[in-house]
C-alpha cells in the first residue's frame, strides 16, 4: 500500500561472493507443487537444476531428510537497499514483485545481485493528483496521472526505465473510470501487466470494469460480493490480498465503538475468491516507509502471509503454491517457481514440513539465490 520512499540509504559493504557451483543435495524431499516427493538428490549446475541422478563432479551436501521447496516469491513489496534484499533471502525469499519504488536508478542499482533475492518492478506507481497517497505519502511528479489523457506518457516513461508491470493506485478520491480505463489499456498495448492498489470495495470494482490484470489488497470496508467474485474468477483475474498488511492497517486505525477498517471483510473476500477459483498469490506490502499505517517486515512477513492464508481456507499446499508457482506463473518468471531441470536453482531447505504445518515454513536451514547460497554479511 504505501509509496512514499525513505531517503535513499549508503550501499553496505558486501562481502565477495563465490560463483555458482555444481553441487548435489542429497537426501531431500521435493515439494513438486502438490506432493513431497521422497528423499532424493538434486543436481544443481551452476545457475539451474541439473538433470537428476548426473552428480559427476557435483560436490555433495547432506539435506539431512529435509524438505526442498523453490525460493519463495513475494509478490508485494517496497524495496529500499541492499539490506532489504539481505532480509528476503535469509528467509527464504528469493524473488520479490516491487509495486512502487524510486528513482529508477535505485531499482537498477537492485537488480542482478548475485546470490541475492532477484526483483522485477514498477518504479513508479501511477496515482491521481487527488489521491490520499498524493496527498500524504510524498510521492514523486512522475506518479501523477491528472487525466485520461497523459495516460499513455505515463506508461512509456515506465517502459523506457525498465519497469516490469504497471502499477495503478486506486484511491478515494482518486482516479475516475476513465482515467483508469485508459492507463490499463495503454499498459496492455505495451504488453505490461497492471497491478491495481484497491483496497476498498469500490476501487475494486473500478479496477475489474477497466480490466486489470492483478487486484492487490482485499478490500477493508466491505466484503466482495458475489457479483465481483463472480467477475473475477470468469475474466481470469488473479488477486495478492497482502492480509499481513490488512491486518496492520485494521489494528492501527481501530477505535473503539467507531466504525473502521475491518480485517474480517479482507478475509471473507479471499475466502470466496479461492472458493471460485480466482487464484491467491502471496504479498505482504512489506516495506519501511515512515508514513505507512502499518510496515510489515521485510523477508519475515512472507511467513505470516502463509498462515493468514491457511486461516482463510488454503489448505497448506495452497498456501505454498501461493508463494511459489502460482506468482511465477502470473507474472511471466517461467524460469523459476517449481524445482525441474532447467530451471533457476532458487532453493529453501528447511528441517520442518510446512505441509502438515504451515508454520514449519519459517525453519529455514539454507537458502540457494541462482545456485548461490546466501550467506549472512
Amino acid at each position: 500500500m504505501p509509496e512514499a520512499q525513505p531517503p535513499e540509504s549508503t550501499r553496505p559493504t558486501t562481502p565477495a561472493t563465490p560463483p555458482a557451483e555444481r553441487f548435489a543435495l542429497t537426501g531431500v524431499r521435493v515439494f513438486d507443487g502438490e506432493k513431497l516427493l521422497p528423499p532424493a538428490t538434486v543436481v544443481v549446475d551452476g545457475p539451474v537444476i541439473g538433470e537428476p541422478g548426473d552428480t559427476r563432479g557435483a560436490r555433495e551436501i547432506d539435506g539431512n531428510g529435509g524438505v526442498l521447496l523453490p525460493g519463495l516469491i513475494d509478490a508485494h513489496v517496497h524495496l529500499e537497499d541492499e539490506n532489504t534484499l539481505r532480509a528476503f533471502a535469509a528467509y527464504g525469499i528469493t524473488t520479490a514483485l516491487d509495486m512502487g519504488t524510486w528513482p529508477a536508478s535505485r531499482v537498477d542499482a537492485l537488480r542482478g545481485r548475485p546470490g541475492l533475492t532477484d526483483i522485477r518492478s514498477s518504479t513508479y506507481a501511477a496515482t491521481s493528483p487527488a489521491s490520499g497517497h498524493a496527498a500524504h505519502m510524498g510521492l514523486p511528479e512522475g506518479s501523477l496521472v491528472a487525466t485520461a489523457a497523459a495516460a499513455e506518457r505515463f506508461v512509456t516513461e515506465r517502459l523506457a526505465e525498465g519497469a516490469d508491470h504497471i502499477k495503478l493506485i486506486i484511491d478515494s478520491p482518486g482516479f475516475g473510470q476513465e482515467t483508469v480505463d485508459a492507463l490499463v489499456a495503454a499498459a496492455h498495448r505495451h504488453g505490461l501487466r497492471t497491478i491495481a492498489h484497491a483496497p476498498a470495495l469500490e476501487a475494486t470494482r473500478t479496477a475489474q470494469r477497466a480490466g486489470v490484470d492483478v487486484l492487490t489488497h482485499a478490500p477493508l470496508d466491505r466484503p466482495m460480493e458475489d457479483a465481483d467474485v463472480e467477475r473475477a474468477a470468469r475474466e481470469g483475474r488473479v488477486i495478492v490480498p497482502t492480509l499481513t498488511m490488512m491486518e496492520g492497517i485494521a489494528a492501527a486505525l481501530a477505535r473503539p465503538g467507531a466504525p473502521g477498517p475491518s480485517y474480517e471483510a479482507a478475509r471473507a473476500s479471499v475466502a470466496a475468491l479461492h472458493r471460485a477459483g480466482v487464484p491467491v498469490l502471496a504479498g505482504t506490502d512489506a516495506n519501511h516507509t515512515a508514513a505507512a499505517p502499518s510496515s510489515p517486515p521485510y523477508g519475515e512477513s512472507v511467513h505470516h502471509e502463509l498462515e493468514l492464508l491457511t486461516a482463510a481456507g488454503l489448505s497448506p499446499v495452497e498456501a505454498l503454491r501461493a508463494a511459489t508457482v502460482l506468482p511465477a506463473l502470473h507474472f511471466g518468471l517461467d524460469d523459476r517457481g517449481v524445482i525441474a531441470p532447467g530451471k533457476r536453482a532458487d532453493l529453501v531447505l528447511l528441517s520442518g514440513d510446512p505441509l502438515t504445518d504451515i508454520r514449519a515454513s519459517r525453519t529455514v536451514v539454507r537458502v540457494w539465490c541462482a545456485g548461490i547460497e546466501y550467506t549472512r554479511a
